[in-house]
């Protein structure tokens, strides 16, 4: 496909029909954000039709560049351009904005749309994810092959993004490790919500990016070759670059154009006529794409089948390399024969260990059978256990399996995520517990989209001891558990560690978090107890009664070891009494109710659950005749044995909590 020359009439018509078609689709849902793809669209009118390397009718194509649009309120210009250039996006789905049943959400949503590559609503994860892809394409380049991994990452960002924090944690790392494949456009447009934005923010942003690291360009929003040539030259050089774009929100809007009018509601029916006219278009008319913008910009499609040929022939070349061979294996989903043959199997003899230790065991033994296992930390891999032994560290131009992610774990989540929509990448990393309030935001959105990576939260309960209540997160098995599609798994050994980490990595269509001890933990004796692939399942009758069931007593994590010992006591006075162990409610809901009576018997009504968190939630397993031991208020400082002896974490205030059920 020859490119247009950007001062042929055909491309300020197609840049124009953009912009229409935004505007209309944001008039008749009554709903929407219309300015700010008006003044975006000279510039995705450049990426889709000469920069990205993209193909409409295969949207997954492994060696593509990426395109984020960050400001994903302006989600009717990703929208309009999809149509455009050829992806399956009808005009009539255009046409139901943010209608029910419809593809056309008010932002763009992951895996609804064939084009939309992450899903983008809070601002600031879009351009944070972008990190993640752009350190996926490094790793896939520099671990597999170069060629076939020669991908972008373009970014079309807002004020809103670059406020907030993630973005300053996601800059910054993006600066140090020379991320040359990632590329933003930041639309400099002076509007917010509330208007002018020196309202709160007069920061220079070049300077910031450039302290940061990264190559800085300046354009004119209107200027087509201005903007074609600081792509290019983006696209040289060796390190992240950003370009600002001094772009005018609602662009041709006679009297909403600059202002925050043409932000978050529709032009209204008077102003959208008059922007037409200003366009040379019907006012009367909607939804119109001429007949020769529609030919212009369809090809896209050839220019894409091109593209995409060049790199299947190139990929049917070095397919059975062993690097590549080993890389499509597990980008098709395909888990290597005996991949978890090397997860250590610990003995009580073994001693006490904190299930943080276990994990970094098993985080070990599965790195030697899954080589796109790669993790890192938030400052914290001593402490989290997340290194992964002689595998080398992620660094300045060079990519590694341990990623040091520094402080911060806002970035840390979303980047995560990032490397997720890298095909074959398994990502993990670390923290402490209390910090998933910082990664939350990311959280949610994986959960959301579906994505699957894995976060080990060590430091788990009030057990961590003198650093206090700021770093006991007694609340956030709670708060959690109650986002849906997140698997939370809280161990209650290092063998059920082991088998969590099994159940993580089998778990591909959502995140998995395991929640770790600081303290050491006994190592149970599955001679005497049931096998630890009930962990599987989520809850299992771990130890079972001796005579007809009168008490189940639930536990999860650290907690699990006082339930045993309450039971030997409870039994020894005649009170048949079973064991379940909890390490995941997700996993135990998913199971069938057979299931689930079989463990939690209804007729059994006489239950105590014992947990060092909130015991917020725990009603629905001991029902409203059973206790639910927990932590209802903050912690303390002080050493982790007298703060669960204070707090009434004992086998005996377990046993006491029980007879008052049988009195």
């Amino acid at each position: 496909m020859s490119l247009a020359k950007l001062s042929d009439p055909i491309v300020r018509q197609s840049i124009d029909t953009i912009r229409l078609l935004a505007a209309d689709a944001v008039e008749k849902a009554n709903s929407g954000h219309p300015g700010t793809p008006m003044e975006a669209a000279p510039i995705a009118y450049l990426l889709y039709m000469r920069h990205l390397q993209h193909n409409p009718a295969h949207p997954e194509w492994a060696g593509r560049d990426r395109f984020i649009l960050s400001c994903g309120h302006a989600s009717t210009l990703i929208y309009s351009m999809l149509h455009l250039t050829g992806y399956d996006l009808s005009l009539d789905d255009i046409k139901n904005f943010r209608q029910f049943g419809h593809k056309t959400a008010g932002h763009p949503e992951f895996g609804h749309v064939p084009g939309v590559e992450t899903t983008t609503g809070p601002l600031g994860q879009g351009v944070a994810v972008a990190v993640g892809m752009a350190m996926g394409s490094q790793y896939l380049a520099q671990q597999v092959d170069a060629e076939l991994f020669d991908c972008r990452t373009w970014v079309i960002c807002s004020d809103g993004d670059l406020m907030e924090g993630v973005s300053a944690e996601a800059a910054s790392l993006a600066g140090h490790l020379q991320l040359g494949q990632l590329n933003y456009i930041y639309l400099d447009n002076k509007i917010t919500i509330e208007g002018d934005t020196g309202l709160a923010f007069s920061e220079d942003v070049g300077s910031r990016y450039l302290a940061c690291g990264w190559h800085v360009e300046r354009v004119e929003g209107e200027n087509l070759p201005e903007i074609d040539a600081a792509m290019e030259r983006a696209k040289r050089d060796p390190r992240p670059s950003i370009i600002i774009a001094r772009t005018h929100i609602g662009i041709g809007a006679p009297n909403k154009q600059d202002t925050a009018g043409a932000h978050g509601a529709p032009l209204g029916g008077d102003e959208l006529a008059l922007t037409k006219q200003a366009y040379g278009r019907d006012p009367r008319e909607a939804f119109v794409v001429p007949a020769e913008v529609a030919e212009h910009m369809a090809g896209c499609q050839a220019r894409g089948a091109e593209l995409e040929q060049q790199w299947q022939q190139l990929f049917e070349q070095k397919k059975s390399t062993p690097q590549v061979a080993a890389w499509l294996a597990v980008a098709q989903g395909e888990l290597p024969t005996g991949w978890d043959a090397s997860l250590p199997v610990f003995a009580p003899e073994d001693g006490a260990r904190a299930t943080r230790q276990a994990s970094g065991a098993a985080i070990n033994g599965l790195a030697e059978k899954l080589p796109f296992l790669i993790g890192g930390s938030a400052d914290l891999a001593p402490s989290n256990n997340t290194e992964i032994k002689g595998a080398g560290s992620w660094l300045p131009g060079q990519s590694g399996r341990n990623i040091h992610y520094g402080i911060r774990e806002h970035a840390m989540g979303s980047i995560m995520n990032g490397l997720c929509h890298t095909p074959g990448l398994v990502p993990f990393a670390g923290t402490f517990f209390v910090f998933a309030d910082y990664m939350r935001p990311a959280i949610r959105m994986a959960a959301l989209m579906g994505l699957a990576p894995i976060y080990v939260m060590t430091h788990d309960s009030i057990g961590l001891g003198e650093d206090g209540p700021t770093h006991q997160p007694v609340e956030h098995l709670a708060s959690l558990r109650a986002m849906p599609n997140l698997t939370v798994i809280r161990p209650a050994d290092a063998n059920e560690t082991c088998e969590a980490w099994k159940a993580a990595i089998a778990n591909r269509k959502g995140p998995t978090m395991l929640v770790l001890s600081r303290q050491g933990l006994p190592t149970l004796d599955r001679n005497k107890f049931a096998p630890v692939d009930g962990v599987q399942k989520g809850g299992y009758v771990l130890s079972p009664e001796a005579g007809e069931l009168q008490m189940i007593l639930l536990a999860s994590g650290s907690e699990v070891q006082h339930a045993i010992t309450a039971q030997e006591t409870l039994q020894a006075d005649g009170i048949a009494t079973r064991v379940v162990s909890m390490p995941s409610w997700e996993l135990f809901a998913a199971q069938d109710a057979a299931y689930r009576e079989q463990v939690l018997p209804a007729a059994c009504t006489k239950r105590v659950s014992m947990e060092a968190g909130s015991t917020f939630g725990w009603e629905r397993y001991v029902g409203m005749q059973g206790k639910a031991i927990g932590m209802d208020e903050f912690g303390a400082s002080a050493p982790a044995g007298e703060l669960m002896q204070h707090f009434g974490f004992t086998a005996e205030n377990m046993v006491a909590v029980a007879k008052q059920l049988q009195d």
